[in-house]
């Protein structure tokens, strides 16, 4: 299709997250699509606060399992040392460990990141190297390694200065708004674009679905992707803990999926990349709500959605366990989280991202499956996509983000190995046996 590749006149992208907002900045700069109109909605006006990328920080780092997901974020943190959202981004060094079968991802992960041949390795074997390099009182995890070229970004600060950047290229129109549904012709199998809750329509040739952990409830995703819900928790800190802390490195168990990142903003993070929530939630069928009948997604549930939301009592029992076992001074009974919320993540079976064509409907472009990990990709996501679009996947992800060949039943998902925590939880379920009102 590149070869040959007619830009469309008009594009709708759905959504103003990492997916959504970096492919309106790479459609914006792509000389083939400087005659196209793009517009981008969404349903909260910027920044969503219950969007998963809006928050005090997030990891990045280049230490995948996966080689080819290592060699781009290689790629993006080029880019955040550089010229993109730099002032936001702190390569304090990450520290990885685990215990048990989490081990496997360790060692594969290790092997990528030695093969780049551009990171500064530092393995450890036991609970005492860990607590050496780590600055902790109590190791997390039983073994594991340093690459002392991850590090953070603040994440609200850098979409924010990307959406500065889109919009001083003046070629987005922005509108908030929900959408209701896609505009689906049955007839020729095309999407021309949305439907908004106010019955008002947005119109295009092409329309990029990028609504995240929503994005299920605009199209039939059930057996390729879900909405997970994970738990994060805030304490604040002194400006002399802060100043103590921040030049330490991030913390990641891939055994219970907790985690902790350095503070900022008076605020030390405490958080848990593991299994989630599942919140499931009947709604009419997206594609055809009229003629099929209703069908059960697992959909967000944020506070937004229901202001009085409660984090459910076992996720803020997992942080604060986590961080008086690595910190024991620091987190005395006495001493609350004052802010939590729940961050939802949009997987896929084996955790890659969904960014193809849809493959009955014209028109329809779907760009999702973050799984957590999108975040650290944006500097060069929204190219990977706008490459997609024209006919040119990478080829190191062929197989990976195409849609899928068959839907497979969510249980069974192996994930990609890197989470940890319970499984098998419903919001709904842990939050009946109790919650945390801060």
């Amino acid at each position: 299709m590149a070869s040959d590749y007619c830009a469309p006149s008009s594009i709708l992208i759905v959504g103003s997250g990492v997916f959504g907002l970096s492919t309106a900045f790479s459609l914006s700069k792509d000389p083939k699509f400087k005659d196209t109109s793009i517009t981008l909605v969404d349903r909260q006006p910027f920044p969503a606060p219950d969007g998963s990328s809006i928050d005090t920080s997030r990891i990045i780092r280049p230490d995948y399992a996966c080689s080819p997901y290592t060699a781009l974020v290689s790629r993006a943190q080029a880019l955040w040392r550089t010229t993109f959202a730099a002032a936001h981004y702190h390569e304090n060094g990450l520290c990885i460990t685990a215990s048990g079968p989490s081990q496997t991802y360790v060692s594969s992960s290790l092997s990528n990141v030695r093969e780049l041949g551009t990171c500064k390795i530092e393995e450890l074997h036991n609970a005492q190297d860990i607590e050496r390099v780590t600055g902790v009182e109590n190791a997390s995890g039983a073994m594991g390694y340093v690459n002392w070229s991850s590090g953070w970004a603040d994440a609200e600060g850098a979409m924010r200065w990307l959406r500065r950047e889109v919009e001083a290229l003046t070629r987005v129109t922005f509108v908030t708004g929900t959408v209701d549904q896609l505009l689906f012709d049955h007839d020729s199998s095309t999407v021309s674009g949305a439907l908004l809750k106010d019955k008002s329509t947005l119109t295009a040739d092409l329309t990029i679905l990028a609504a995240g952990a929503w994005t299920p409830s605009l199209l039939d995703l059930r057996g390729i992707a879900k909405a997970t819900g994970q738990v994060l928790a805030y304490m604040p800190v002194s400006a002399a803990e802060e100043a103590r802390l921040r030049d330490r490195l991030t913390l990641l168990n891939l055994s219970t999926g907790m985690f902790l990142i350095p503070p900022s903003q008076g605020l030390l993070k405490v958080a848990r990349h593991g299994h989630g929530y599942v919140n499931p939630t009947t709604i009419r069928h997206p594609e055809s709500p009229s003629s099929l009948p209703p069908i059960t997604v697992s959909l967000p549930l944020t506070h937004i959605d229901s202001p009085g939301q409660s984090v459910p009592a076992e996720g803020l029992k997992a942080c604060r366990e986590f961080l008086s076992h690595i910190h024991p001074s620091l987190c005395v009974p006495s001493r609350p989280f004052t802010k939590s919320k729940i961050c939802w993540y949009t997987d896929t079976q084996h955790g890659d991202f969904l960014i193809d064509y849809h493959p009955k409907w014209k028109g329809l472009f779907v760009a999702t499956g973050g799984a957590g990990h999108a975040f650290k990709f944006l500097p060069v996501i929204g190219d990977a996509i706008v490459q997609c679009v024209v006919g040119r996947m990478p080829d190191e992800f062929k197989g990976r983000w195409e849609w899928p060949a068959e839907r497979v039943e969510e249980s069974m998902w192996e994930g990609d190995g890197s989470r940890g925590g319970p499984v098998g939880m419903v919001l709904s379920e842990e939050i009946a046996k109790g919650g945390a009102k801060l």
